[in-house]
């Protein structure tokens, strides 16, 4: 085992696309998986992820729809940077948005884990063009045949921080799309 994997389904069902870290999540849950990894669906429970990250992983894979210009369905892998300093941005006239127990910026979250003492280790996005946010139910066709890749690319993450060698999962991960 080289350490622990929170794979984290983020996103709101209600508003079409965003829904895709949910979808995914729903899927891997019924994946045969090591038992170092944690699949979970946080929906918009940013309090609830922020506790439990505080609990230690090596890795977290987060999984949500995030727009970035791309046609609609197009799924990439980044490692985010996630600076203590920057995710706790407390300007002055914004103060710390951490009272919302129901919302899921990353800023938030990153932020209440700081206040919390705990370290986010590293932390990986799968991430899928959304076609629309809009009120709704369902992913819109483009977003749903990309479920199938992204779950293709979180079983390949968990393979490679199992595979022996230099570094046991923490090799370079660079964008993709499909």
């Amino acid at each position: 085992m080289t350490g622990r994997m929170l794979i984290a389904g983020v996103g709101n069902i209600f508003l079409g696309d965003d829904g895709f870290g949910v979808e995914v999540a729903n899927r891997l849950a019924d994946a045969e998986l090591p038992g170092w990894v944690r699949v979970a669906d946080y929906g918009i429970s940013g309090m609830h992820l922020a506790y439990d990250l505080a609990e230690g992983f090596e890795t977290t894979v987060l999984v949500d729809a995030s727009p970035r210009g791309e046609p609609p369905g197009t799924v990439y892998l980044m490692e985010l940077d996630v600076n203590r300093d920057q995710a706790a941005d407390q300007t002055p006239d914004r103060g710390i948005p951490l009272l919302d127990a129901h919302g899921m910026q990353p800023d938030v979250v990153f932020g209440m884990l700081d206040l919390l003492g705990a370290e986010a280790g590293r932390v990986l996005l799968v991430g899928c063009e959304p076609a629309s946010t809009e009120p709704g139910m369902g992913l819109s066709a483009p977003v749903a045949a990309a479920v199938d890749e992204a779950v293709r690319i979180v079983h390949d993450l968990v393979r490679a921080a199992q595979a022996p060698g230099p570094g046991n999962g923490n090799q370079a991960v660079t964008e993709g799309g499909r």
